[in-house]
């Protein structure tokens, strides 16, 4: 049983950046939009893909205990893109939509159901705020957002921010997000934008 974690927030909060303290050998990098990272460090095991099945056919296979997707959103996007791009009637519409809502589960299932129980994956995500300040997953189609929440098929969602002081992650929600962590797992609701200490105090916690 393997361990999805969400990490949420805007363009240039922090996301990306908060895994350059992760040793070069120590993580499977899936670079989903084949980009440059926001810092100097060449991690050893990167897989560049945007095709669920590809993505679980290489977390089966990766040679760490710790795997971030960045940024698996586009997972989504680019599966609405190429199937946008042909001419189609309301059946296939409606079967686009299903594919995306499909692949996007099973990633998650698959995780959880055929990952040893000692792997953690950080699945990287935008967000996008409403017209009441409700902040939650940038997402495609109501399938995801009505039937499936997402958020929903995770115990850990910790939200990026920055400020004048850096970036951090959020660990607690204060009603108007969906973010989420255990009890006393950490000590402050906001923590330094570093997924290095957090997969080290979730470890910690659960006694991976």
């Amino acid at each position: 049983m393997g361990m999805p974690v969400l990490i949420y927030g805007k363009s240039g909060s922090g996301k990306s950046r908060s895994i350059k303290n992760f040793a070069e050998d120590e993580i499977f990098l899936v670079n989903v939009e084949r980009k440059y990272l926001p810092f100097r460090k060449n991690f050893k095991y990167v897989y560049e893909s945007d095709i669920s099945e590809k993505i679980q056919n290489g977390l089966k296979k990766m040679p760490t205990k710790t795997a971030v997707i960045d940024d698996a959103g586009y997972i989504l996007t680019n599966i609405f893109m190429r199937g946008n791009s042909r001419k189609k009637t309301g059946g296939d519409v409606f079967e686009l939509y299903n594919k995306i809502g499909y692949d996007f589960w099973s990633l998650f299932e698959f995780i959880k159901k055929e990952l040893p129980k000692d792997v953690i994956v950080y699945i990287i995500m935008h967000d996008e705020t409403d017209d009441f300040g409700n902040t939650k997953l940038k997402m495609l189609g109501k399938l995801l957002e009505q039937k499936v929440c997402v958020e929903g098929m995770v115990t850990i969602c910790l939200r990026c921010v920055t400020d004048e002081k850096g970036h951090h992650f959020i660990t607690n929600s204060d009603g108007s997000d969906i973010t989420k962590s255990p009890e006393e797992m950490f000590s402050d609701k906001v923590i330094d934008n570093d997924l290095k200490y957090v997969d080290t105090i979730i470890r910690e916690y659960y006694g991976i």
